[in-house]
């Protein structure tokens, strides 16, 4: 199973989320829902050198998928999932590039 970390507040996550809705070999985490959810995905998001990019650009680093071999990844592709299209006003990071 894939693990998906994630917002519901995040256009990019949504995207995911339409693309795995009903699929079992996906679960989701919403790290706005639970102060434990954030908790975990922060503490993965600091240690974890997948992450390195996205902390150095401001960037939250959702959507965030672990494969079921345990690597963790911020690209769709490598879960069998597409990004969401790029569209002019959608930004979760500081600097507007994305989430």
């Amino acid at each position: 199973m894939i693990t998906v970390y994630g917002m519901s507040t995040c256009p990019d996550c949504r995207y995911v989320e339409e693309q795995i809705k009903g699929n079992p070999g996906y679960r989701t985490i919403d790290i706005g829902q639970d102060v434990r959810n954030l908790k975990a995905f922060l503490r993965l998001r600091d240690t974890c050198p997948s992450f390195e990019a996205a902390r150095k650009s401001g960037s939250i680093g959702i959507p965030c998928f672990i494969l079921e071999d345990g690597s963790v990844t911020l690209d769709p592709a490598e879960a069998g999932l597409k990004s969401a299209p790029v569209a002019e006003g959608q930004s979760c990071s500081i600097d507007g590039t994305g989430c």
